[in-house]
């Protein structure tokens, strides 16, 4: 990520014009560290029961300032986006 990280990581000043974070709910993490993602945020974002997330993280200053989750169905989209032209290419 090669955006400045002066600031907050998602102070105004980091947000892209496309969308920025914004604080969708709060959850507590419980004794076993497990969160409840709530029903609404969920069905907004099609998660269901058996889905996999994947954890991304930013760090500044040496801490982490945001933690980000995404469906592994989209990430392996992704990648195969990024990858698939690079390897048809090559094979």
């Amino acid at each position: 990520m090669d955006k400045d990280m002066s600031g907050d990581c998602c102070s105004q000043d980091n947000c892209s014009t496309a969308g920025c974070c914004k604080v969708e709910a709060l959850v507590s993490v419980d004794d076993r560290g497990q969160m409840v993602l709530p029903k609404d945020l969920r069905e907004k974002a099609g998660i269901k029961s058996g889905d996999k997330l994947a954890l991304s993280s930013w760090e500044k200053d040496g801490k982490v300032c945001c933690i980000v989750m995404t469906k592994a169905d989209d990430l392996t989209d992704m990648v195969k986006q990024m990858l698939g032209p690079l390897m048809k290419d090559i094979l």
